[in-house]
């Protein structure tokens, strides 16, 4: 059986070495004008060096380009492909057609992962994109363990689901953060985010705070709550899920590394021996939550919820 890969989301080119050195086997990486929601951001020169670096220590790059492009961006996809494909990146992430036909023109031989977010719901759907050339389907975060399981038993692309991290409940293409502050005579710098990190929706009923991300894609709000699943791997390891992600959205570099670490040496433990994972799960959970930010809860997602819409 082939080992499950740990797919991580570094904030900068620094953080690539580092992640290596903690285990991570391939990193997603890319610029936003293209990319949706990415912990970091990689002009075209930070993306060809982190390939480089990354090929050097053994390890998987892949370029996200899965943002819903409108007329404006459409010229520009061809050329940005090429790019990716001359800098030998192991795949493109997408979730719009556009992106499929801009890189059978510009690069058919590069790998191309299927990315919705939403949408990755069921095997047919996963297979109708490879199909149409997709190697790999990343599930919806609302799909359950047992639906991920049956996923996995019929697709025939590789399964990608995200393990840790917090995850997106809504995105409006409107800058409703910068509005307002533009509303209120100041200025707010979202190319750098220096501010993005103490955005908040209050949901004062519920006692929940919502996370604010806003990029050039627009405006999201974020879940209150991290998806951890670290002592819940099994039925997915079991099944073959191809990789495992750990979101590093709005976290410090420090805390994605050591976030990695935790998860490494629990799917190296299953492979080594399941017996060894089922033994020290709960210690690996321990660890996670004595460096998880006392704001952030920890939740298994829709894991072992009924999925709604």
């Amino acid at each position: 059986m082939t080992k499950t890969e740990l797919l991580v989301t570094p904030t900068s080119f620094e953080d690539i070495l580092p992640l290596a050195e903690a285990g991570a086997d391939a990193f997603v990486i890319g610029e936003q004008r293209y990319g949706l929601r990415l912990a970091g951001e990689f002009n075209r020169n930070a993306v060809k060096n982190a390939i480089e670096l990354a090929h050097s220590k053994g390890k998987k790059v892949y370029v996200a380009m899965n943002a819903i492009f409108h007329n404006e961006k459409i010229d520009e996809l061809a050329d940005y492909i090429r790019f990716v494909s001359d800098a030998k990146a192991d795949a493109v992430i997408f979730g719009d057609p556009a992106v499929l036909m801009a890189a059978r023109e510009a690069a058919p031989d590069m790998k191309l992962h299927w990315s919705t977010e939403t949408t990755g719901t069921n095997w047919y759907t996963c297979n109708y994109w490879g199909k149409k050339g997709a190697k790999r389907a990343v599930l919806a975060r609302e799909v359950n363990m047992d639906a991920i399981v049956e996923i996995k038993e019929k697709a025939e692309v590789e399964i990608e689901v995200q393990v840790h991290g917090m995850s997106c409940m809504f995105q409006s293409k409107r800058s409703l953060l910068g509005h307002y502050f533009e509303y209120q005579g100041k200025v707010m710098e979202i190319e750098n985010r220096k501010q993005q990190k103490n955005m908040f929706l209050h949901d004062k009923e519920r006692e929940n705070k919502y996370p604010i991300f806003e990029d050039e894609n627009g405006t999201h709000i974020m879940s209150p709550n991290d998806i951890c699943i670290i002592d819940e791997l099994q039925e997915m390891l079991e099944a073959g899920v191809d990789s495992f992600k750990i979101d590093g959205i709005l976290k410090s570099p420090e805390y994605i590394i050591a976030v990695t670490k935790i998860y490494r040496k629990a799917i190296d433990l299953y492979f080594a021996d399941p017996d060894l994972y089922e033994d020290k799960k709960d210690e690996l959970l321990e660890a996670i939550e004595e460096i998880q930010p006392a704001n952030r809860p920890l939740d298994t997602g829709f894991y072992f919820k009924e999925t709604v819409y």
